[in-house]
C-alpha cells in the first residue's frame, strides 16, 4: 500500500468516528451525515496531495483550502458549508484528545451575499394542480401526485420528510399531521382541508404502489416497490419536472424545494408572523426564516413598480 493510500485510509476513519458522534449524539440526519462525509473526503484529498492529512493538518492548510475553493469561483454558500463541516470536525478531534488544538479558530468564513430563494406564484402553483388533475396521466399516478404537490405546498414539507412520512401521520383526524425533522425534531404540520381529500383520495389508490415488504407497505404514507420501501426523493423531483413540462412552466423552475418556500414565501405575504412561520418550517433558528420577508418584500417593491398610478407615470414621462 502506497503513503497516499494509508493516509486516504487514515482520513476515512477519522471521518468515519466523527459521524457516528454527530448521529448518535446529535441526531444529524441521513442527509445531513451524507453532506458531511462528501465534505470532508474531499478536504481529505485536497490534503492528500501534498502528503498532509486532517490530523496534522494546520491552520494556514485550512486557509489555503478555502482560497482554492474560492478561486474555483464555488458559491460562497458551499464553501461557508465546507468551512462548518471543518470546524466541528475539527472540534471533535480536539474534544477526544486525537488534535492538541484545533486549527480552524481564527480562520474567517467567505463572505455570503444574499440569496433570495426561488418561489412560484400562486398562478402556476394553481396551474400544477389542475394539470396533475387531468386525464393525461394514469389514474393512480395522477391521485398521488396531487397529494405530493398538496403536502409540499400546503404543509410546507421538506422532500425528505415527505417521501418517509409515515402511514400512521396520514390517518390522523386532527387536521395536522407529527412531522420528523432535521435532528429528529417534532413539529405540527397543519392540513388544509383540499389536502386531507388529497390524502383520502390517494389512499383510496395507494394500493396499486404497495411492495412486497410488508413492513414497507405498512409503514410509509408514499410507499414503492423499490429497494427503499418508499418514494425516492429523485423520483418525487422527476415527477415534478414532468409534471412542470405538462404544464408549461420551466422545469427549471420547479422543485420540492421552491414549493417549500414558496409555502412559507405565500404566508409572510398573507401576513403570518415570522414565529409563526418559523414553526411550519421547523427552523431551529428565526434568521432562517427572516429571509422569507425579504422574498415577499422584494415581490410587494415590483407590483408597487409596475402597478402604481404614479410609477406609470414616470416611466412615461
Amino acid at each position: 500500500m502506497t503513503r497516499a493510500n494509508r493516509l486516504a485510509a487514515d482520513d476515512a476513519a477519522l471521518v468515519e468516528s466523527f459521524l457516528d458522534m454527530m448521529g448518535a449524539e446529535r441526531g444529524a440526519s441521513a442527509n445531513t451525515l451524507s453532506a458531511y462525509r462528501r465534505d470532508l473526503l474531499h478536504f481529505a484529498t485536497a490534503l492528500a496531495k501534498s502528503s498532509t492529512s486532517p490530523k496534522r493538518a494546520a491552520r494556514e492548510d485550512i486557509q489555503a483550502y478555502l482560497t482554492q475553493l474560492s478561486t474555483s469561483e464555488m458559491a460562497s454558500a458551499t464553501q461557508a458549508r465546507r468551512l462548518s463541516a471543518l470546524r466541528q470536525f475539527y472540534g471533535f478531534l480536539y474534544s477526544e484528545g486525537s488534535r492538541p488544538d484545533d486549527p480552524t479558530n481564527a480562520v474567517a468564513a467567505p463572505k455570503r451575499g444574499r440569496v433570495l430563494p426561488k418561489i412560484l406564484p400562486q398562478g402556476e402553483i394553481a396551474k400544477l394542480l389542475a394539470t396533475a388533475k387531468s386525464a393525461s396521466r394514469a389514474p393512480a399516478e395522477c391521485v398521488r401526485l396531487v397529494c405530493i404537490l398538496e403536502l409540499l405546498y400546503a404543509s410546507g414539507l421538506r422532500v425528505s420528510e415527505l417521501v418517509t412520512l409515515p402511514l400512521s401521520s396520514a390517518l390522523s383526524r386532527e387536521g395536522f399531521m407529527l412531522i420528523t425533522g432535521k435532528g429528529r425534531k417534532e413539529r405540527i404540520a397543519p392540513l388544509s382541508v383540499s389536502a386531507r381529500q388529497a390524502i383520502q383520495d390517494y389512499l383510496s389508490v395507494r394500493e396499486r404502489f404497495l411492495p412486497k415488504d410488508r413492513k414497507a407497505a405498512t409503514r410509509y404514507l408514499f410507499c414503492s416497490r423499490g429497494a427503499e420501501g418508499h418514494l425516492t426523493r429523485r423520483r418525487c423531483h422527476q415527477m415534478l419536472k414532468e409534471l412542470a413540462l405538462k404544464a408549461g412552466i420551466d422545469p427549471r423552475k420547479l422543485s420540492p424545494h421552491v414549493l417549500r418556500h414558496a409555502f412559507a414565501t405565500h404566508l409572510v405575504e398573507g401576513g403570518a408572523d415570522l414565529r409563526s412561520v418559523q414553526t411550519l418550517l421547523g427552523h431551529a433558528d428565526i434568521a432562517t426564516t427572516q429571509i422569507y420577508t425579504h422574498v415577499a418584500g422584494d415581490r410587494l417593491r415590483k407590483i408597487m413598480e409596475t402597478a402604481h398610478p404614479l410609477s406609470k407615470a414616470k416611466r412615461r414621462g
